[in-house]
C-alpha cells in the first residue's frame, strides 16, 4: 500500500473520531450544566481545555460565553478540532482515496459533512442542538459501521483502527484530565453530594456509565472511575482497550516494531502506578505523560509509514 494512502485513511478516521467525540462533550456539559446549582458548574471553558485549544481561542474570541465557546467548538473552521473541520477533514481524506473506501462510506462522509456544514446555526441553538450533535454522533458511528462491515479488512483497514483508537485513546485522557481537575473541592462537604454527579459527567462524555454500572457494580466513585476508563480490557473507549487494539492493528504491518516498543512502554506506565492513590497534582502529572506518550506512538507511525512531509525548495 503506498504510504500517502495510508496515511489518508489513518486521518480519515482520527477527524471521524475527533468529530464524534467533541459532539459528545458539547452533549454532555450541556446536561452538566442543567444538574449543577449556579456557581458549581464548570461553564464551557474546560471543553476548550479539552481540545487543547486554549491559545487559539484566546486569540480569536474576547469571552468564554456558551455561544462564543459553542461557535468554536462545533462551526469554527479555523479550529481543527471543531465538527465542522473535523468532517472536512474526514472528507477531503477520504476523497482522495474513494477507489480504497466502499462506495456507501464516502457518500455517508459527504452527507455527515454538508449536514454539519448547513446547519451550524441549527446547532448553535438551544433548540436545535440536540439534534445537531445526535445527528453528528449517529453518523461517525455509521460511518464506523460501514466500514467495518464492508472495507476488507487488509492493511488499509488496520490504518483505519490505528487512526481511529489513538484519536479515542487520547480524547479519553483528555476528559478525565480536565473533568476531574475542575472537580468539586473534597474538604467543603455541602458540596460533596454534587461530586458523584461530575463523576458521572466524565462517564456519560464517553458513553461509559451503562457499561460502568454493568462491570463494576458498585456506586460511581472517583477510583473506580480512573480503573475502568484507563485499565479496562472491555470497554471500548478505555485507554487499555485503545492500546490493545493498536497492538493488534500493527501485527499485520511490516516493519512495526518500533511502534510496538512504544506501546509496550505505554503500558507499562499505565499498570505500573496506583491510580486510586493519586492526588489530583499527581493524576494531571501522569495524564500528561500518558499523552505525551500517544504523541510519540503517532510520531513513529509517521516516522516508520508515512511519506516525510513537503519541503519547498529556494
Amino acid at each position: 500500500m503506498l504510504s500517502r494512502v495510508a496515511e489518508n485513511i489513518y486521518w480519515m478516521a482520527r477527524y471521524l473520531e475527533r468529530a464524534e467525540d467533541t459532539a459528545r462533550l458539547i452533549s454532555v456539559n450541556t446536561n452538566l450544566l442543567l444538574d449543577l446549582p449556579r456557581g458549581v458548574a464548570p461553564g464551557w471553558e474546560p471543553l476548550i481545555a479539552m481540545t487543547g485549544s486554549q491559545q487559539l481561542f484566546r486569540q480569536r474570541y474576547d469571552e468564554c460565553s456558551e455561544r462564543k465557546a459553542l461557535q468554536f467548538l462545533i462551526g469554527d473552521v479555523m479550529n481543527p478540532s471543531s465538527i465542522l473541520s473535523s468532517m472536512s477533514g474526514a472528507r477531503e481524506n477520504c476523497r482522495t482515496i474513494r477507489d480504497i473506501v466502499p462506495r456507501e462510506a464516502w457518500e455517508q462522509i459527504n452527507e455527515a459533512y454538508l449536514y454539519a456544514r448547513d446547519n451550524v446555526a441549527t446547532g448553535l441553538s438551544k433548540g436545535g442542538r440536540h439534534a445537531y450533535l445526535k445527528r453528528a454522533i449517529l453518523g461517525s458511528q455509521t460511518i464506523t459501521g460501514i466500514l467495518a462491515g464492508t472495507m476488507n479488512h487488509d492493511q488499509g483497514y488496520q490504518f483505519l483502527r490505528l487512526g481511529r483508537f489513538l484519536e479515542r485513546a487520547d480524547m479519553t485522557s483528555r476528559i478525565v484530565d480536565v473533568r476531574s481537575s475542575d472537580l468539586l473541592p473534597e474538604q467543603n462537604p455541602e458540596l460533596r453530594p454534587y461530586e458523584n454527579i461530575q463523576w458521572m459527567s466524565v462517564l456519560k462524555s464517553l458513553s461509559g456509565y451503562q457499561m460502568y454500572r454493568q462491570s463494576r457494580q458498585v456506586r460511581v466513585q472517583r477510583q473506580e472511575v480512573l480503573r475502568f476508563l484507563f485499565l479496562s480490557e472491555h470497554f471500548p473507549r478505555a485507554v487499555q482497550y485503545c492500546l490493545r487494539r493498536l497492538e493488534a492493528s500493527l501485527a499485520s504491518l511490516a516493519r512495526h516494531e518500533p511502534v510496538k516498543r512504544v506501546i509496550a512502554e505505554l503500558e507499562q506506565t499505565l499498570h505500573g502506578i496506583d491510580l486510586a492513590a493519586l492526588s489530583q497534582e499527581a493524576l494531571h502529572q501522569f495524564i500528561d505523560n500518558l499523552q505525551l506518550g500517544l504523541m510519540r506512538i503517532h510520531a513513529e507511525l509517521s516516522r516508520v509509514y508515512f511519506p516525510p512531509p513537503v519541503t519547498k525548495k529556494g
